[in-house]
């Protein structure tokens, strides 16, 4: 069954499994066109593309130690896409955490848990 309208969507995330599961559970219902990134930098040199959904996992730096971290990248985001729709994707379940996050410009914050992917193609379905 294939309704609303598909969506540009970038995923962010250094663990490929992660990131393929979610690709699939996004594309499930409606053709959104997904792009997926390994390092936040990658993802900020292709914010010229205006991607309607960027969900975006906290730690990033399982590739690269010295990689910016999920909250860096988030700032870069809003700063340049104030639109953009961000969701934050983290296995930490601490709420001062979450609560920074929405601060700094995330509408969601989702821990990695095995409802997630669910959590997350429902709040995009949701966004216009």
């Amino acid at each position: 069954m294939r309704f609303k309208e598909p969506k540009k969507i970038f995923i962010v995330d250094d663990d490929p499994m992660v990131a393929m599961a979610l690709q699939d559970k996004l594309t499930e219902d409606i053709e959104h066109n997904v792009k997926v990134f390994r390092t936040g930098e990658e993802c900020l040199n292709c914010l010229e593309e205006n991607p309607n959904v960027i969900i975006l996992d906290y730690y990033l730096n399982s590739v690269n130690s010295d990689a910016a971290d999920g909250m860096e990248i988030l700032k870069s985001i809003k700063s340049k896409l104030k639109n953009t729709h961000v969701i934050m994707l983290s296995s930490q379940e601490r709420y001062g955490l979450a609560m920074q996050t929405v601060q700094k410009g995330a509408e969601q914050y989702v821990i990695k848990d095995d409802k997630a992917y669910d959590k997350i193609a429902e709040m995009v379905k949701e966004m216009e």
